[in-house]
């Protein structure tokens, strides 16, 4: 009897053992039984033990198909082959890259099938052979002719970058960039690569170089070696420099060799000699990480050195403002827009309730009132900005003047990954106010300043005990705890905020004192006691109640997305309430997870093209079977079309995480806290999740967990040099 098997690729693991079972998806290009012929095309969950997977090799998995009672289908791999690539193949995936419209991976089979290795040649040279094809088009063979004419100089190139290992966006990337100096780049340094196009990871460059002979200890390798750990560093843990005994701990397990003490400091000097590291001290930058430090500072600096402004009638225009609006400011909200019109650069801080939107609306009104614009002039001439687009869209609404993210604001270009708004092609306007800034990380400020004009005032609003920035560094701590700048600090509540139990609790978990009387007195604050097994049915139960609740106002926040309690189990178990099987609904299945209409799901990167942002939430409006998988989702009526090339762009949103809350706020909040989430346990999460409620919050589990969480600020410590350098007069 025939082995069954499906041949295919990779894509990413689900759960590793350390013993080597695999639980992942892989995406199948061919399938031996029938039964396992739908899959085509499409991803399967595998099972099975292994020594190593990639991405970038294609498998041959033997096994049979069974059936799991929560996971449905999956398949389970018994021995595998990695499946070394033709020419044929490369041919094959070169026609069904994208370049040529209307030819699909079975179109490009055939083709291939039929032409064989002159597939490319034929095609140049006698099109009128495609005819004879079945399912090829008389347009399917101009586009392929035509197209091959324009790529004539190109294709051997991508085709040789296939053949060494890269998929064909990698190669193409790869030949934009280096055209016909790109197999001379690939002999002499595989590993220059990663400089020259970041998009591409170190672990497939470095897996296809020591595949094509490069050695283990080659000095190419060790210098990407060390630049890749030092990103990591920033990317998981948020510094901005790193320390020589840091990078060298790291070495072995990315090498997989160890590495003699003088290899290492050889690469190290190479490095700094060609300045992609910097070195002060006992310290090591990446050059793009030191220089945006450093022109934070300078810039800053330049603003602050500004002499203040005397506008003429400020205090009567405020008087009129207040007067207008029937409103009274307190002396904290006076003094804060007083001095966003004194100073160039500003920061107001305060936490919930101390009336931030409502400066921000004042200092925009009174700044049109002052200069004698009209609304359309105020939006040209001032920026309001946040770091998301709910932010953003939630700054909009209350001043009712345009907002938007930085990213967008900058005109970020997916395909190059720059701003096309820079230090060469400055936007024109006058003042910037940038909301939710502990957001900001080092990079992006840098970015923001190098588009504006050395004369543009600049504010910045946000609250310092939230979470900081995903990205590395901590700008508005450091800022704010140089003491060296102009700072507001908000402390008195609004009076709709001094009887609110939320507020209170936030400010319990800044002070690392919990008061358990804040707790089941008042409607908006419910904490609920239970053990780990309990939460779920919890929620469940609380979610039931806000079913009819817009989507837009009821909000699960989770500290980690793994574990019994985790965001991917409370997500699958929330759908099968709000949104369970039914036959009138569409629905597809990515690896462990349904989509069905009407599912609430989350925006996961910045697709500026569309209007999308990461953190956006939005409802699966339609998902369309018809021609190819389709799934239109609805973010506030800006309608946007996936296919399956990025449907890892979004994921359901019953749960989120706290991380993805910042900037939002929702009517109704429901956070579990256990110790179960331990490492996640730390004061700026659990604040943060806390004031992201307006109107009710429901904490659930362990009120000691909520105590440890409020205790720990060590999870805070970023590795920074803004502050320093302000202090201590450096630069």
């Amino acid at each position: 009897m025939e082995e069954i098997y499906i041949k295919g690729s990779y894509q990413r693991s689900i759960y590793e053992s350390n013993t080597g079972y695999v639980i992942g998806l892989f995406k199948v290009s061919e399938a031996s039984d029938r039964t396992l012929e739908k899959y085509v095309g499409r991803t399967i969950t595998f099972t099975g033990y292994f020594h190593d997977l990639n991405d970038t090799d294609h498998y041959q998995f033997f096994g049979k198909l069974v059936h799991h009672d929560k996971y449905g289908e999956q398949f389970q791999v018994d021995h595998y082959d990695r499946i070394v690539p033709e020419e044929k193949d490369s041919i094959v995936e070169f026609l069904n890259s994208g370049i040529f419209k209307g030819i699909g991976e079975k179109k490009a089979q055939a083709i291939v099938d039929a032409l064989g290795k002159d597939t490319l040649k034929i095609i140049l040279e006698q099109p009128n052979n495609l005819i004879l094809i079945p399912g090829i088009t008389q347009k399917n063979i101009m586009v392929l002719h035509d197209k091959l004419k324009e790529y004539e100089s190109s294709y051997e190139v991508i085709l040789y970058l296939t053949d060494y290992g890269f998929s064909n966006k990698d190669s193409m990337n790869i030949y934009y960039h280096y055209k016909n100096k790109t197999k001379e780049i690939l002999e002499n340094n595989p590993y220059q690569i990663l400089i020259d196009i970041p998009e591409i990871s170190f672990k497939k460059v470095d897996m296809i170089a020591l595949k094509n002979g490069v050695e283990k200890n080659s000095i190419h390798r060790i210098k990407a070696a060390i630049l890749y750990i030092m990103n990591e560093i920033s990317n998981t843990i948020g510094h901005c420099y790193y320390f020589y005994d840091e990078i060298a701990k790291y070495l072995p397990s990315v090498l997989g060799i160890y590495l003699e003490e003088d290899e290492f400091l050889s690469a190290l000097n190479s490095l700094e000699l060609d300045t992609l590291i910097i070195h002060k001290e006992d310290r090591y930058y990446l050059r793009e990480m030191y220089e945006a430090e450093t022109f934070i500072v300078k810039r800053i600096r330049l603003l602050n050195s500004n002499k203040d402004l005397t506008p003429k009638k400020l205090d009567s225009t405020l008087k009129e403002l207040e007067s207008f609006y029937e409103i009274e400011y307190n002396e904290e909200q006076k003094d804060a827009i007083r001095k966003s019109f004194i100073k160039d650069f500003l920061i107001i801080t305060g936490g919930p309730g101390t009336g931030k939107t409502t400066i921000m609306k004042g200092i925009c009104e009174l700044y049109r009132l002052m200069n004698h614009l009209s609304y359309e002039q105020l939006n040209q001439k001032i920026a309001l900005l946040a770091p998301t687009g709910r932010a953003a869209k939630r700054i909009s609404e209350a001043t009712l003047l345009n907002a938007s993210t930085i990213h967008r604001f900058l005109k970020w270009s997916k395909e190059t990954n720059k701003f096309q708004i820079n230090e060469y092609n400055k936007s024109k306007v006058e003042f910037v106010i940038v909301d939710e800034a502990s957001m900001i990380d080092t990079t992006l400020f840098a970015s923001l300043l190098k588009g504006l004009s050395s004369s543009c005032k600049i504010i910045m609003i946000g609250d310092d005990h939230q979470l900081p920035s995903v990205g590395a560094g901590q700008v508005l701590h450091d800022l704010i705890s140089s003491n060296k700048l102009e700072v507001v600090y908000l402390k008195q509540l609004y009076r709709q905020g001094l009887n609110s139990k939320i507020l209170s609790l936030a400010y319990d978990i800044r002070n690392q004192e919990i008061h358990e009387d804040n707790f089941n007195v008042e409607d908006d604050l419910t904490f609920i006691q239970c053990s780990d097994s309990e939460v779920v049915p919890n929620i469940l139960e609380i979610a039931n109640t806000y079913k009819d609740l817009s989507y837009k106002n009821f909000q699960i926040l989770v500290p980690m997305y793994k574990g019994i309690n985790g965001i991917d189990e409370i997500n699958n178990r929330v759908q099968e309430l709000f949104n369970p099987k039914d036959k009138e609904k569409e629905e597809i299945h990515q690896g462990d997870v349904i989509f069905r209409e009407t599912d609430k799901v989350i925006q996961l990167t910045n697709m500026p093209d569309d209007n999308v942002y990461n953190g956006d939430i939005g409802l699966i409006d339609r998902i369309d079977h018809s021609s190819k998988k389709e799934v239109y989702i609805d973010f506030d009526s800006n309608q946007v079309k996936y296919t399956p090339s990025n449907f890892n762009n979004f994921r359901l949103a019953y749960a989120i995480s706290i991380h993805k809350s910042q900037g939002s706020e929702f009517d109704v909040v429901v956070m579990p806290i256990v110790k179960g989430y331990k490492k996640m346990l730390y004061q700026k999460l659990v604040y943060t999740g806390v004031t992201r409620a307006k109107k009710r919050l429901f904490v659930i589990g362990d009120l000691d967990a909520l105590r440890l969480a409020s205790k720990n600020t060590q999870s805070d410590i970023r590795r920074t040099t803004i502050k320093d350098y302000f202090i201590n007069g450096i630069i």
